[in-house]
Parts: structure tokens; sequence; C-alpha cells
């Protein structure tokens, strides 16, 4: 089966604002319990509740991510995780009707492809999909050469974000993030990749995402490039005027501006307002 590359194509917008589900502790991580969502049932009701959320107040695709399981593994979850997310996935693809995606940390990227097929996602997100970094899971490294195959052996049309020097860690060498970038696309196969901060809901630093554009745009065939954190209401026209074909967006469209917390519809809105009134003012 020919695996689609055009990931734009599958959102109906130009430049698509992505939501985050960051699922609460899952069980067997060691914060199950803690909180409010101390069973199965009570995490997917929190989950549902958030994609909800999210395409009402209008986001053009979602992500989930087993935010709260840290620390995380490496790259190889447990059988029970990947049966968990797959069932909560599933619970999302059939409850919205915009993309999903599914990001498995820290660094998972077969069991994110494998859930993303079974659950009929439409995209995954791989934090280190080329060349190495060091990270407080120690060093992780890239292995795109078992994601394509896998999506080869999968007969899946699941498309790969891949992030270019990935928050939470330092890339090991000397390669610039331009360059990373290219390779990212050229040599890894991604679909996209994704610019972001030194952490979850970091501001992004422009300078960067400017330089990952115009790299990719001279070099590899303008391929997307996302911002994947720190994205405000404030914030969102910059990221687009400064190249970015679509944003990431998890701790600003929560209520209270807090990661953990719920989905906030109201900020949802405000931001895909601010997104829409950045283009309309280019066109």
């Amino acid at each position: 089966m020919e695996t689609v590359s055009a990931i734009m194509d599958r959102f109906d917008a130009s430049h698509p604002v992505i939501g985050m589900v960051h699922l609460p502790p899952l069980p067997g991580a060691p914060g199950f319990g803690d909180g409010d969502e101390n069973d199965r049932e009570a995490i997917r009701r929190r989950a549902l509740a958030d994609a909800r959320r999210l395409e009402a107040g209008g986001v053009d695709g979602i992500i989930v991510e087993n935010f709260g399981d840290a620390p995380f593994y490496p790259d190889d979850v447990p059988k029970h995780v990947v049966a968990e997310l797959t069932a909560i996935a599933t619970a999302v693809t059939d409850a919205v009707d915009v993309p999903v995606g599914i990001n498995v940390l820290r660094n998972d990227a077969a069991a994110a492809l494998s859930v993303a097929a079974a659950a009929d996602a439409a995209f995954v997100r791989v934090n280190v999909h080329i060349g190495s970094a060091a990270t407080d899971q120690g060093v992780l490294e890239g292995r795109a050469h078992e994601t394509l195959r896998l999506r080869d052996r999968l007969a899946t049309d699941v498309s790969i974000l891949a992030d270019v020097h990935v928050k939470h860690a330092s890339p090991i060498g000397d390669r610039d993030i331009e360059r990373a970038a290219i390779e990212t696309v050229e040599r890894g196969r991604a679909d996209g990749v994704i610019v972001s901060g030194p952490g979850t809901g970091a501001e992004t630093s422009l300078a960067d995402l400017e330089r990952v554009a115009d790299a990719l745009g001279d070099a590899a065939g303008e391929s997307p490039v996302f911002v994947g954190s720190g994205v405000t209401s404030d914030t969102v026209g910059d990221c687009l005027e400064s190249g970015a074909d679509g944003v990431i967006v998890g701790t600003a469209l929560k209520r209270g501006g807090e990661t953990t917390n719920p989905v906030a519809e109201a900020r949802v809105e405000r931001l895909v307002a601010a997104a829409r009134a950045a283009l309309s003012s280019d066109e």
C-alpha cells in the first residue's frame, strides 16, 4: 500500500491548529490513581471530553499523548501501555471528525505507529526520528530505518511528524538545526518536522523556526514545518508569519494555562480565531 507523504492534505485548513489530549497517568504508571481520573473509565471520559472541546473550539487536528506516564520508558513501552492507548485512541477517533495523531512518550515510534494503524489515526509524532539526543531518559537514538519499514509492513498510510532538536533534550553531535531538519526529511523520510522550545509550554524560537522553514523550502521540497511548544493566542500569528505551516498547542488551551488541566473550549476558540485572523491579514 502506498503511504501518504502529503500530510497537509489530511487537514481541512491550509495552516492547521492541532490540539493536545494530554492523558493522565495510565494504569501501571507511578501517578495512576492520584487524581480524579483513577480508573480506566474516568481516563477515557477525560480524553473524550478534551477531544470534543478541542473539536468544538475549532481545531483542525488532535494528538493523543500519554503525558501523565512520567517517568517515561525511553523507547519501548510495555504492552499494557500500548493496549490502553489503543483503546483510548480508538474512542477518540470514533468521537471526532478531525484527524487524530498519536505520540507515545518518550520515543516509542513503533508503538505509536501500531496504535495509529489499529485506531485509524492519521499521523504520529516521533520525538527522535534520526540522530541521537541526551534526555532525562538517557540517550535516545532515532530508528527511522525501523519506523519506515514497519509502516510498510503494516500497510498503513499513517504520516510521520518528526521533531528537530526536540524539547527536553540536547542533540548529540554538531549538526545545526537546518541540517538536522533537512536530514530528517531527506534521509529519515519524515512527512513533516516540528520545531519546539526547550520544554513543554516553552516558547519556540522564531529564529529557529525561520531557519528550518528556509532550509526545507530550499532543499527539501517545501516540507511542512510545525511549531510544537509555547504557542498562545498572542504568539500564534508570529509563528505563522515566521514560516510555520501549522501549530501544535497543548498548555495554552487548558484551564488556567496549566498543562495537566482539562481543555477550556473558550481558550481554544480564542487561539483558533487568532490564527485565522493572522492568516487573513496576510492574504
